[in-house]
């Protein structure tokens, strides 16, 4: 039966093909977690030098817990999905204060745990604490879906369930983190979203998908949720040679990182649509427009952004310095900025445009 071979013909193969990654060399939780939260959404060989930055920054948990919450973020710039790091920064608190910095050896301890979901706690428990908890991600959804004709939405939540139950089937007790690394490993490196490797798999003999020339069919993924569109316009305010800008603190994904002075509207905005009376006198009277950036759109999982920068040039007087203090902007100098914790759409437009 393929239930019988599926997990030591995974285990064989890992051992003999799996990449040399730092996270494999050790047993340490703290390392682990760092690895797994830096890899959700993210390639490997992307994720790969934020860890080295990560750990070297903060080697130890204790570290990270005491940080403050903008190095944290200044460090995650350009991973995107900030709120990983945001719930870093918080679990690490918790686990120092409440664990006394050791991370609890309970799956269902380690899921109350901030940021830390079904998958990040099954990795932490098997790879760690050697428990026989499945992972279940996207490579695992995949190459079990095809070897087994899995056809359940992966798109829907209930499907989880399904995956994780097979899983726990079929994960080895004695080995359950080479097996949770070898699944995950095959479906990163050989059961290939597009054009996948069948003649190198192990396990392609019995593959359902395989047989049945059903790969580019499995697994099925139905998204239901259509994506918006939303226009950015951000007024880069230079006053002396430095830079207005302010943190954001609007509860969403780029909260604590450091912005320009942001306009979004349902289309494109031009300066004669700005609303604030103080900053359209301003614009009017005493501002000199130095140039006008379109960026390219910017796709995110659930929305595309269209943005361009509008850079005004300010001469300090009461209006400036009121204007400033009202919408809680602060003149940084680029030095000061390149060191703020900004989004990837800020970062391109200072990289690009101004330096």
């Amino acid at each position: 039966m393929i239930y019988n071979s599926f997990s030591s013909s995974i285990i064989t193969w890992y051992k003999a093909n799996l990449r040399s990654l730092p996270w494999r060399e050790t047993q340490k939780p703290y390392l682990i977690w760092i690895s797994e939260i830096i890899l959700q959404q993210t390639r490997v060989t992307q994720g790969l030098p934020y860890y080295y930055k990560f750990i070297q920054t903060f080697p130890t948990i204790e570290a990270l817990a005491n940080a403050d919450e903008q190095e944290v973020l200044a460090i995650w710039q350009g991973l995107g999905y900030y709120s990983r790091a945001r719930n870093m920064h918080k679990c690490a608190q918790e686990v120092v204060n409440n664990y006394k910095g050791c991370f609890p050896m309970s799956f269902d301890a380690l899921l109350k745990l901030p940021g830390i979901g079904p998958y990040t706690a099954a990795a932490i428990a098997s790879l760690a604490y050697n428990m026989p908890i499945p992972v279940v991600d996207g490579n695992v959804y995949r190459v079990l879906a095809r070897v087994f004709g899995l056809k359940n939405n992966i798109a829907d939540a209930k499907s989880f369930r399904v995956f994780f139950n097979l899983s726990e089937e079929l994960i080895d007790h004695n080995h359950p983190g080479n097996y949770n690394q070898g699944v995950m490993e095959l479906g990163a490196t050989v059961c290939l979203p597009q054009n996948p490797k069948c003649n190198f798999c192990p396990i392609n003999e019995s593959c359902f998908a395989k047989q049945h020339n059903t790969q580019s069919k499995l697994p099925v993924k139905i998204k239901k949720s259509k994506k918006r569109n939303r226009f950015f316009t951000y007024l880069v305010i230079e006053v002396n040679g430095k830079l207005a800008m302010s943190e954001r603190t609007k509860n969403d994904i780029w909260k604590g990182l450091f912005e320009f002075y942001l306009i979004e509207n349902k289309a494109d905005t031009s300066i004669d649509e700005v609303e604030n009376t103080l900053l359209k006198n301003l614009l009017d009277i005493d501002a000199f427009l130095t140039n006008t950036t379109q960026m390219p759109k910017h796709i995110l999982s659930h929305q595309t952004l269209f943005t361009s920068f509008l850079h005004f040039k300010l001469t300090t007087n009461t209006n400036v310095i009121n204007w400033l203090k009202e919408n809680e902007l602060v003149l940084y100098s680029l030095e000061e900025i390149d060191r703020l914790p900004k989004s990837v759409l800020i970062t391109n437009y200072l990289n690009n445009v101004l330096k």
